[in-house]
């Protein structure tokens, strides 16, 4: 029989000899501190078999119908006994209320075998807490940690109902009642405490004491891993963490599972017996996070146009900012909304940002251009130095007077085999000419087509 089993099979015993002699004492004696303390020793004894079969479960290694091991065994065990002590401590208050409220005297006699029967109980208490407690540290078990605990209860219980009797002895008959009372009390917040903390476990809650040293080990490793998600989750004393990390998008696999091995080392050391799972994904360059920004800003309604977009590396972290072009008729609290959403929504599609600065532009207002009477100054000067760069006429040339001045917008007809640098090269140095001849015009739109 293994070590814990046979921590648990204790407890079975002990439990047992001190029903009997709590029911022993208490029933001649009427106290009902003792039993109290005696239905109390029953749930005991309920809870420490509930903990000797469960720990027989939750040691035995995982198998095809439970590949992450039986380890919750234990906190099945353990929420029933905090089921069973919630039960048994309402039917205890219930009991010493109705004696503390009521006109009926206490019968209760505090004989000397009562007193020496709870000294005793105080002692035993003592030993199998000390025990129970030992043995949960050592091997890491929530169901000896639970009966560690609710023999620890039973501890302060027993004390309680000593000073109750020796109370009785001085003439406060009530003092039993009392005591029981406060039995009842300790029961109640050890139930409430110990059903929490199991059903944190079983739902999957991520230990933070656990969490938190998991990333301590993944941050001291050198060289430096970039973790993208750490998930944790705990079974009886085992920890189970699922990390993705990223390395950089050329880092050959071999390099990839050089890091995820000095992950896994890491956890192992900080949480001994871990079961740890590590996948790993390629970074993502700076040029896709830029797009999924800006589309994902693009998305947000009255967000005319969206331009600068940066990703900036800070520490560990990353930001990105971007100039965000609204309607200029927009109050400044409804385009801060504006912004606002802007920055939860690339948050939601851009989980790795993990900070979003915004710059708030007014959109320009379309303006109203009109053709001028008399362009002919004008076309004749454009028209010559197309022919001179091109070698031939522009295919549309027409002018326009907005309320920036005079534009002329002109479009060429170039080879299609043209390299389009070369056409914007043509289109740049018939911008430059025109605007150094004729600087009385605003802008130049120059457009080409094979």
């Amino acid at each position: 029989m293994d070590p814990q089993r046979r921590t648990a099979l204790v407890s079975v015993g002990a439990a047992v000899a001190l029903i009997l002699l709590k029911l022993g004492a208490g029933v001649p004696s009427h106290s009902l501190g003792l039993i109290s303390e005696a239905a109390h020793s029953g749930t005991d004894l309920i809870a420490a078999l509930l903990t000797f079969f469960a720990v027989g479960v939750a040691v035995r290694p995982a198998d095809v119908s439970h590949q992450y091991g039986h380890g919750k065994a234990e906190h099945l065990g353990a929420l029933a006994e905090g089921a069973i002590l919630f039960a048994a401590s309402c039917l205890i208050a219930w009991r010493a209320l109705t004696q503390l409220v009521g006109n009926r005297e206490s019968s209760v006699e505090a004989t000397w075998y009562a007193l020496a029967v709870i000294v005793l109980v105080i002692a035993i208490d003592l030993s199998r807490t000390i025990v129970s407690w030992r043995a949960s540290r050592r091997y890491r078990s929530a169901a000896l940690g639970a009966n560690a605990l609710h023999f620890g209860s039973d501890l302060a219980g027993s004390g309680a109902v000593l000073l109750g009797l020796l109370l009785v002895r001085a003439g406060y008959t009530r003092a039993d009642s009392a005591a029981g009372l406060f039995v009842a009390v300790i029961v109640l917040l050890v139930a409430a405490r110990l059903m929490k903390r199991n059903v944190d476990v079983l739902m999957d809650r991520a230990p933070a004491d656990a969490e938190e040293a998991a990333r301590a080990a993944i941050a001291g490793i050198e060289p430096a891993v970039s973790v993208g998600r750490l998930r944790m989750r705990q079974a009886g004393a085992r920890q189970f963490a699922d990390v993705v990390i990223t390395v950089p998008p050329g880092a050959a696999v071999g390099q990839g599972h050089a890091a995820a091995d000095r992950v896994e080392a890491a956890l192992h050391d900080a949480l001994p017996g871990s079961d740890v799972v590590v996948h790993v994904e390629p970074a993502e360059d700076e040029e896709a996070l830029r797009d999924r920004a800006h589309a994902a800003a693009l998305g947000v309604p009255r967000v005319r146009e969206v331009h600068n977009v940066s990703v900036l590396h800070v520490g560990q972290g990353i930001e990105v900012s971007l100039h965000l072009k609204l309607p200029g008729d927009l109050t400044l609290e409804e385009a801060h909304e504006v912004a606002t959403q802007v920055e939860q929504t690339i948050a939601a599609a851009v989980p790795e940002v993990d900070s979003v600065q915004t710059h708030l532009e007014p959109l320009a207002e379309a303006g109203e251009g009109k053709r001028i009477d008399d362009d002919s100054a004008e076309r004749d000067v454009v028209l010559r130095i197309v022919r001179e760069i091109t070698g031939q006429e522009p295919r549309a040339l027409r002018f326009l007077n907005t309320d920036d001045g005079l534009v002329a917008h002109l479009t060429l007809g170039l080879e299609g085999g043209s390299r389009l640098a070369d056409a914007h090269a043509r289109a740049s140095e018939i911008e430059e000419r025109i605007r150094r001849v004729r600087p009385e015009i605003a802008d130049v739109v120059v457009h080409t087509e094979p």
